[in-house]
């Protein structure tokens, strides 16, 4: 297909050629790392109340505003964002970093809008807010099952297939293997502690894997000589090996701008403005796996606290792992720069390119040992934390939205057990996946992830801001809606799939709908025609009751709602109040001792522990004892001083932002 400049040239190492580097060192540090992550889940989940849906889902109601914004953070900074970061980095420069810049600005909205009305709301899952405010259940069941298919699609998939490259190119195990070792350990995790061990080893992983990133930042800037070192040798970074007559080789000149041309930009600036600003917002506020972070918290104060933490936080991935990609593609141009299909392929596996092993490269590379197994331990953490928080997250979706439709009658401890199978069976569809994501990977695994995320995200987004915003829209407005924006969309994601990316020197015979309209313009164009739909069918057609919307909106959220709900059905005990689980922990205590009627045998109590499920017979409340309870739990109420305190942070960390974006832009 293309000739290679010269004969001479040294071909570069397979990936597999690096094992050697692993010493014994870093494997001590391996073991003891994950033995310490297993007893500090245990320990945290013998703490916690996991015989709840309360308690299991959502840590009780009890998480303070440091341990939530290290876990907004860490939920969000798995293996997949490091390999799939540092790789678009490696391959075009720094503008990726604004995908991370923006999320400030979507974590403040979520704090300051979004976490108020969810709160006063009462919900524990995001289509139970839709179910609430719209009434109905095609909409819930719609946004249940799309949720799932994009944890499938874009964060579940891509994060295994990034954390099994990562044990493939530091350990030199088949990718099979290690994916099965990852899971078998995580699932364990999972299905043993709920929430609460999510949270806290959450917190301990982001500050070890933060700290680890630095420490490689500092290594990797020290051998290419800083930041004005990085901007010389990164522009001349050219593999060996080119593809003659093209220019895929050249790194971009406008590798060091954030904002690039609108027009032939890889990344346009309107797209990473405004486009982006979309996907951030359903990211960061309508996702279940983040705001169940959020709604997690003590009280309204910790919630904000929590925002502006993982505002801070959001603000060092630039560095730490976009430009230790550049960096790795610096220092080795043959293999991470690679061009010609050949090489690449014998390089990493996949034709279109290797830019995703910029980042494992550099730490198998550039880490001292005993340090390489403690980042090796962590990005294998990393994956698994982002993993459980979102399995977690979607057997809640699955029980609470999907299976109590199935089965109105179905009992606590059923609740907890389908949770678990469900998860089984996510592992098993995730694992099945892996092939398709190696020979679809285009390249760029971060690119992957955000355009399935803007050909489905988008109606979303458009639809909770008109559901907060907005009185007149209705439920036949939303699904409509939704509708017509996940025909556009899944259109637009299976020519996708169709045509794939050209590689180096081919000539691209793409339609111009996917060649000249970037994703990023696609996900605005679709959230406004989303948003048009919803207006206009809710316009022709009658409006939900005033009374009806108490506590829903932004501007009812201080209301307080008389007992009636938009369900169309009869059996409002069927639907599960979180409440309910909340007042159930306070008592169970009181009970155990008491009751010494009857013990189970010691093996059903293991298998009752494991599963999280009371021995105790469980307690009922009194009407007075519930009401007080959902007050406590649908407060949002604030201590002026902390208010204060949380506005000006906010305001701080805006001025920073918006400082960063015009010095890099």
């Amino acid at each position: 297909m293309s000739q290679p400049t010269s004969a001479t040239t040294e071909l570069p190492a397979l990936p597999g050629d690096t094992t050697a580097a692993f010493g014994v060192a870093d494997i001590i540090v391996v073991v003891i790392y994950f033995v310490f992550v297993l007893a500090v889940g245990i320990w945290s989940s013998i703490r916690a109340s996991r015989g709840t849906i309360g308690g299991y889902f959502l840590a009780g109601r009890s998480m303070t505003w440091w341990p939530i914004g290290a876990s907004l953070m860490s939920s969000n900074v798995g293996s997949g964002l490091f390999i799939g970061l540092a790789g678009t980095g490696a391959a075009g420069g720094l503008a990726v970093g604004g995908f991370e810049w923006n999320a400030t600005w979507a974590l403040l909205a979520l704090g300051w809008i979004f976490v108020p009305v969810y709160i006063a709301a009462g919900v524990v899952t995001m289509p139970e807010y839709l179910q609430k405010r719209f009434g109905g259940q095609r909409i819930q069941i719609y946004m249940s099952v799309l949720s799932l298919i994009l944890y499938i699609f874009t964060k579940i998939s891509t994060d295994i297939f990034s954390g099994a490259l990562f044990i493939q190119i530091s350990l030199g195990w088949n990718l099979y293997l290690s994916t099965v070792v990852l899971l078998a350990v995580t699932a364990v995790y999972t299905i043993a502690g709920g929430l609460t061990a999510v949270i806290y080893t959450d917190a301990l992983q982001t500050l070890i894997m933060v700290l680890g990133a630095l420490v490689l930042m500092f290594i990797g800037f020290e051998k290419v000589g800083w930041y004005e070192g990085l901007q010389e040798k990164y522009s001349t970074a050219i593999p060996k090996i080119i593809v003659p007559n093209t220019t895929c080789h050249l790194p971009r000149a406008d590798a060091f701008h954030l904002f690039r041309d609108p027009v032939t930009g890889d990344i346009p600036w309107p797209g990473l403005i405004f486009g982006l600003s979309v996907l951030a917002l359903w990211c960061w506020c309508t996702d279940q796996v983040i705001v169940q972070r959020s709604l997690s918290a003590k009280n309204l104060s910790h919630a904000k606290g929590g925002s502006v933490l993982g505002g801070y936080l959001k603000i060092f991935p630039m560095f730490f792992i976009v430009m230790p990609g550049m960096i790795s593609r610096a220092l080795y141009p043959d293999e991470v720069g690679c061009v010609d299909p050949d090489i690449c392929k014998r390089v990493c596996g996949a034709a279109v390119g290797c830019s995703n092993i910029a980042y494992p490269k550099l730490v198998i590379e550039l880490m001292p040992d005993g340090l390489r197994g403690l980042m090796i331990a962590v990005m294998m953490a990393a994956l698994m934390s982002s993993l459980t928080s979102i399995f977690n997250s979607s057997s809640t979706l699955f029980v609470i939205d999907i299976w109590q439709r199935i089965r109105r009658k179905a009992s606590e401890q059923e609740l907890m057990i389908v949770g678990r199978v469900f998860i089984l069976i996510l592992v098993v569809i995730s694992i099945l996946w892996i092939p398709i994501i190696q020979s679809a990977n285009s390249g760029k695994l971060f690119d992957y992830i955000q355009s399935i995320t803007s050909y489905l995200a988008p109606p979303i987004t458009a639809l909770f801001i008109l559901a907060i915003f907005c009185k007149r829209i209705n439920e036949p407005g939303a699904f409509w809606g939704l509708m017509v924006g996940l025909a556009v969309g899944l259109v637009r994601m299976i020519i996708e799939f169709i045509y794939s990316t050209p590689s180096c020197g081919e000539e691209d015979r793409r339609p111009a709908v996917l060649k000249d309209l970037h994703y990023l313009y696609f996900a605005l164009i679709l959230c406004v025609l989303t948003a048009i739909v919803i207006v206009l069918i809710s316009f022709c057609t009658p409006p939900i009751p005033e009374e009806k919307l108490a506590c829903l909106t932004w501007w009812t959220r201080h209301r307080k709602a008389p007992a009636i709900d938009l369900k169309n059905y009869k059996s409002e005990e069927a639907q599960i109040n979180p409440a309910n689980g909340e007042s159930d922990l306070v008592e169970s205590a009181d009970l155990g001792d008491k009751e010494e009627t009857a013990r189970p045998p010691c093996w059903k109590t293991l298998y009752l522990w494991f599963c999280g499920l009371s021995t105790g017979p469980t307690p009922t409340l009194s009407q007075e004892e519930r009401a007080a309870l959902e007050r406590r739990l649908t407060s949002i109420e604030e201590k002026p001083l902390w208010k204060t305190v949380c506005n000006v942070n906010a305001i701080l960390l805006l001025t920073i932002n918006v400082f960063l974006w015009a010095y890099f832009g």
